[in-house]
């Protein structure tokens, strides 16, 4: 009986998993009609809630109150969203400036009714000041009953909804003319507020659950070897510049450097000339500058002196077979390169690769963009002056873009972290094989270095916030930032009473900065997406960042206990078991506040999700991988309930699988399955 509702939830983790797969393969009216809408799949979670009922009142477990409210409070989401499915409906409603209508189409493409009429006044497009970038969209509607009487005028928006007699209507779309707009519905009168219910006590659970003198976590905090902290350090694991062609045309540095501060309307925002010229150098050549000259003197050189700047070798082209098929010895061509006579020579190449996904074609497509760039510079279209309508930044946000302009904070840090966290490597292993203890001055400098490059980060993202005017979590570069932030707060937090902690922190922010810095993600700040323009973004991804950064601990722990266990088989030092114990005291500590700050995150998330757009839950594969991570280190709690857990090895490998699932949830959908919360192309 014990290990049956672990087993199913396993594999209702598992399946759930699987579907994401074949919604890439097919799509998800698909997987809707033959996984999450089928009998069998509310029948998989509906054995699930009873036999892990049964197993609860079986061991007494509800005369621990805190677990009581936690477990509780699945059993209430589950029957929301169980009431939700068979009780609540959604689809579509089209409005057409001044024609009342009461009908609109389900999901079932049926049409239904409303049990009153809405007419929409009129629509307008919000923009970002000064750009084209959309802000919000905006319907104005009026209500009225079938007997002709307007009972209300509402405002729908993005993040601004509109309920009437159990309906919600939410701002989905608009018609080119701007003479109309789609508003989706939803009738759900029970089960949100069901599901709602069980949020809360489940946010009352966790917190009780963390908070409770008798419970697990604090138990945890007042183990003896929790409270004797560290006995050891562990940790895991510019090229030549050539010269600038002496008879090429520059603008003097004094009169560029003075551009700098100049405002311009860029990537829909505005700011610096500063950032639109780095970015620019930093797209076509892949370094913010040309041999030694600024990216404000390349940019206006090549406005200035086209014909000498066309026949500059710059347009970087790092794929050797699209260089040889453009004749190109080395890794870089000029933009004369690519045209012969008038003929473009990557038409005919894109032509023969377009639909593949080939590394080629991939190649082609980069190089394409950085010829469209360089035409719009000399087209005069790249840079749009500030119209004098539009409000100009004002000199302090100006200079905070210009230092984080200069400054490359992520290429600094990842190379200063990674080198002291292989540095705190090299003397972990040397204490331990000659077992010397760390000095008091040694403590005091790696805690000082721990703090300083946590100070140096922390300074850079609040930089990149005050630029954006918010939260900066708006795709996978500034994700990837505030994970490694929360990391090494962690880090800072921890180190006092686990000193090991420091090299984690080095080596976990210096890896996750290093793929940001690498990786194909976009660095350029730009306007939240209108749906993204909630108070809710920054809670939800900021909880799920910190939990993955929790777990990121936990997996390197897992990994280093294997090793001591390994080591342990062949020399049964009473130490290495002391260590092992610690490792796994550890990680059980650190699972308390990572799940359930990634449960609450979700939670945050469904909450956001139905405020903006009507439903709390769409199995997107984003959201099913967060289900599976929350279901499988939910797992590892139960301990009593599933023994296996108290032997170290099953407990550090489930660890390390366990993270294998979060990074499926982060890199695996972005990059491979997409969906709505995909950052691959953001």
């Amino acid at each position: 009986m014990k290990p049956v509702p672990f087993i199913l939830l396993f594999l209702a983790a598992a399946g759930i998993g699987i579907s994401t797969f074949v919604e890439d393969a097919h799509d998800m009216p698909f997987v809707q009609t033959y996984v999450y809408g089928t009998w069998w799949f509310k029948l998989l979670w509906t054995t699930v809630v009873v036999t892990s009922a049964a197993l609860f009142a079986h061991r007494k477990t509800w005369k621990n109150l805190p677990l009581l409210i936690l477990h509780l409070s699945f059993g209430v989401i589950f029957a929301g969203a169980l009431t939700t499915a068979f009780t609540g409906h959604k689809g579509i409603l089209h409005l057409r400036k001044g024609q009342p209508t009461g009908e609109y189409v389900n999901e079932r493409k049926q049409v239904a009714r409303l049990p009153f009429m809405m007419r929409l006044d009129s629509f307008r497009i919000a923009y970002y000041p000064g750009t084209e970038a959309p802000a919000d969209y905006v319907s104005q509607i009026s209500c009225q009953h079938i007997d002709g009487d307007i009972f209300a005028r509402p405002v729908v928006s993005m993040n601004r909804i509109f309920s009437a007699q159990g309906y919600r209507f939410y701002q989905s779309s608009y018609d080119e003319d701007l003479e109309g707009s789609w508003l989706s519905v939803n009738y759900d009168p029970w089960g949100t507020g069901i599901t709602y219910a069980g949020f809360c006590l489940m946010g009352l659970g966790c917190l009780l659950l963390l908070c409770a003198r008798g419970g697990g976590f604090r138990r945890l905090l007042r183990h003896p070897l929790i409270r004797k902290g560290g006995l050891f350090l562990i940790a895991l694991f510019w090229g030549c510049q050539l010269k600038a062609d002496p008879a090429l045309p520059v603008v003097k540095r004094v009169q560029a450097d003075s551009l700098a501060i100049q405002q311009v309307v860029y990537n829909d925002r505005v700011s610096p000339f500063n950032t639109l010229a780095r970015d620019f150098v930093q797209k076509i050549y892949g370094r913010p500058s040309f041999h030694g000259i600024t990216p404000e003197q390349v940019v206006s050189s090549w406005m200035l002196y086209p014909e000498e700047w066309n026949r500059t070798p710059i347009i970087r082209i790092k794929n050797q077979e699209l260089r040889t098929a453009l004749g190109l010895k080395e890794e870089y061509a000029s933009l004369n390169h690519l045209f012969d006579g008038t003929q473009y020579k990557l038409q005919p190449l894109w032509q023969r690769e377009q639909g593949n996904r080939s590394k080629l074609a991939q190649a082609i497509q980069e190089t394409d963009e950085k010829v469209g760039l360089i035409l719009m510079l000399r087209q005069g279209t790249l840079i749009r002056p500030l119209p004098p309508d539009v409000p100009h930044l004002s000199t302090q946000e100006v200079n905070a873009e210009l230092w984080y302009n200069r400054i490359p904070f992520s290429k600094i840090l990842f190379m200063v972290n990674l080198t002291l966290g292989f540095a705190a490597f090299g003397l972990f292993m040397f204490r331990m094989l000659t077992g010397r203890k760390e000095k008091a001055v040694s403590r005091r400098v790696w805690g000082t270095a721990l703090c300083l490059t946590t100070l140096f980060h922390a300074t850079g993202y609040a930089l990149r916030g005050y630029i954006r005017g918010g939260f900066p979590l708006s795709n996978g570069y500034e994700t990837m930032q505030f994970v490694a932030l929360a990391v090494l707060l962690t880090a800072c937090l921890l180190q006092r009473r686990f000193p090991f902690t420091r090299p984690f922190g080095f080596l976990l922010s210096g890896f996750t900065l290093l793929v940001a810095y690498l990786g194909e993600m976009n660095p350029q700040i730009t306007p939240l997406m209108p749906v993204l323009a909630s108070p809710w973004l920054s809670w939800h991804v900021s909880l799920i960042m910190i939990s993955y950064g929790l777990f990121a601990f936990t997996f390197l722990n897992g990994i280093l206990a294997l090793c001591l266990i390994g080591k342990q088989k062949n020399t049964a030092s009473p130490i290495t078991g002391e260590q092992i114990e610690q490792l796994t005291l550890l990680s059980r500590l650190l699972l308390y506040p990572g799940t359930f700050l990634l449960g609450i995150g979700i939670v945050l998330g469904a909450v956001w999700a139905n405020v903006s757009w009507g439903s709390y839950w769409s199995w997107d594969p984003k959201e099913v991988w967060a289900l599976a991570a929350f279901i499988i280190y939910g797992i590892s709690f139960h301990r009593n309930s599933l023994p296996c857990f108290q032997r170290p090895w099953v407990f550090h490998g489930y660890m390390v699988f366990a993270f294998a699932v979060v990074l499926m949830t982060y890199f695996g959908v972005n990059y491979l399955l997409g969906g709505m919360h995909s950052y691959a192309n953001s």
